[in-house]
């Protein structure tokens, strides 16, 4: 990093159209997606403007404030129709669908990786097909509602407090380089269920009440029974897929710091597994792998 209001350069993908197309399309909403100062698509380098590294996390737990205004910048996005294409040098990002097969290609991960490498426990074939039959029939729901961008990554790392602008620009967002489009519940759930930060039950339940009460306020229409319905259904899928995922990051990429967000993250899929919308599929996890659903470490 070079410092504020210029830049860090930064080597973001192969492939770095997204991210700039996404960029634009924050800037353009009013939100705070850092500018591109220059960029070389060809070789997946830009120089982008640099945010600071004052986050919404002080000495290991979350920050209200900084949660509450993340959690009303989520609400204020999502209340908007969104386009589904963006243009980047020339051409057109189309922001791919977080369909069915994504989903469920995601919950896999806990069978392969999970389940023998951390739970030290065998997943047949047959019950891990069961597993995908249940998850299909509990995500149905959420893959027919109608879709918003889905950031991914709407957590601690990728928040930035911006304290010298105002409203949702006090939030500055980074990686959403592979933004989908998806039920508005995930990012949500991305926020109050952070993954690798402890959010109390209580910051959760006001997350949830002022992104219900700032997106109410711009969309009368919308329905917060069928949401919290939708934030258990994708705060259970995103922590079954987390789990899966830092079992791979430890065993495969030789990362073993990840395995210390496993207590947290098992909590989080247990309290998600309590709503009714996911009855079978707690019990296909109490059947085949209880092991994800105890809190020892």
């Amino acid at each position: 990093r070079y410092g504020k209001p210029y830049s860090a350069i930064a080597r973001l993908a192969e492939d770095i159209r997204p991210f700039i197309a996404l960029s634009a399309g924050l800037d353009a909403q009013g939100f705070s997606a850092p500018k591109i100062i220059a960029a070389d698509i060809d070789a997946g380098l830009a120089v982008i403007e640099d945010f600071g590294s004052d986050g919404v996390v002080e000495n290991g737990a979350p920050m209200q404030e900084r949660y509450m205004a993340a959690a009303a910048a989520l609400a204020t996005l999502h209340a908007r129709a969104l386009p589904h294409e963006l243009p980047v040098a020339g051409e057109v990002h189309k922001i791919p669908p977080y369909d069915m097969d994504a989903l469920l290609i995601e919950v896999e991960l806990a069978t392969e990786w999970y389940a023998p490498h951390v739970a030290r426990m065998g997943v047949s074939s047959s019950a891990a097909a069961v597993f995908l039959n249940i998850w299909k029939d509990a995500l149905a729901e959420v893959v027919a509602a109608p879709p918003t961008w889905t950031l991914r990554d709407y957590h601690s790392p990728n928040l930035i407090w911006l304290p010298e602008r105002e409203g949702v620009k006090r939030v500055g967002m980074i990686d959403f380089q592979d933004c989908v489009l998806g039920h508005p519940a995930y990012d949500v759930a991305s926020l109050a269920q952070d993954a690798r930060v402890a959010v109390p039950d209580e910051l959760e339940l006001h997350l949830l009440s002022n992104y219900a009460i700032t997106r109410k306020r711009i969309d009368p229409g919308f329905d917060m029974e069928a949401f919290t319905r939708a934030y258990a259904i994708l705060g259970a899928q995103r922590a079954t897929k987390i789990l899966g995922i830092f079992a791979r990051l430890d065993k495969r990429d030789g990362k073993p710091a990840y395995l210390a967000h496993m207590p947290r993250v098992r909590a989080y899929l247990m309290k998600n597994l309590r709503h009714e919308a996911l009855a079978g599929v707690r019990e296909w996890f109490e059947t085949y792998l209880p092991q994800a659903l105890q809190n020892e470490a």
